[in-house]
């Protein structure tokens, strides 16, 4: 199969389902310095307008490893994938890559896609993100208490990353 690049635009589907329904991969390469690569599976984020530009936005705690690809990559990716695949992002999300080769034991098949991003060949959709903000969650600033109290017990607060969406391919 190949994809083909769309205006993020003219996305068909609920983003409310892909992200929060059908969860998504956050997937970062450190670039700078080993080109290694590593993913997480992740149902918050959002995407819209922001300073004139279609963005995504996603959030990473500081604990998880991708927490370290994600500070030093200029791009990320958001990837989404069929139902089929539910057993493989399970795995992705809940294995660490810092002990694991959790992307080869997910069976999944890492596709280098340019702009220093990679997502996967099993993707039905892939947003590549230039990175254009971040923004650490503040429990001060929770108006609704019970957020930070239901969410963070460990106060593991996620740090937020807004980014551009330079491309968005959809598989053909």
């Amino acid at each position: 199969m190949s994809y083909k690049s769309i205006n993020p635009k003219d996305l068909n589907g609920n983003i409310f389902d892909l992200i929060g329904d059908k969860w998504m991969l956050i997937t970062a390469k450190k670039h700078k310095s080993d080109n290694k690569v590593n993913t997480m599976t992740a149902s918050w984020g959002g995407m819209g307008i922001m300073w004139g530009k279609p963005v995504a936005w996603c959030v990473v705690r500081p604990v998880r490893y991708t927490y370290e690809f994600m500070e030093e990559a200029d791009c990320f990716t958001l990837a989404f994938f069929p139902e089929e695949y539910r057993k493989a992002l399970n795995i992705l999300g809940t294995k660490s890559g810092r002990s694991t080769d959790k992307i080869a034991e997910s069976g999944l098949t890492l596709l280098d896609i340019g702009s220093n991003a990679v997502t996967f060949n099993e993707a039905e959709i892939t947003m590549t993100c230039r990175k254009l903000y971040y923004q650490d969650i503040t429990p001060g600033n929770f108006t609704d208490e019970t957020l930070d109290k239901s969410n963070y017990p460990k106060k593991d607060y996620h740090r937020m990353y807004f980014g551009e969406i330079i491309d968005c391919k959809i598989k053909q």
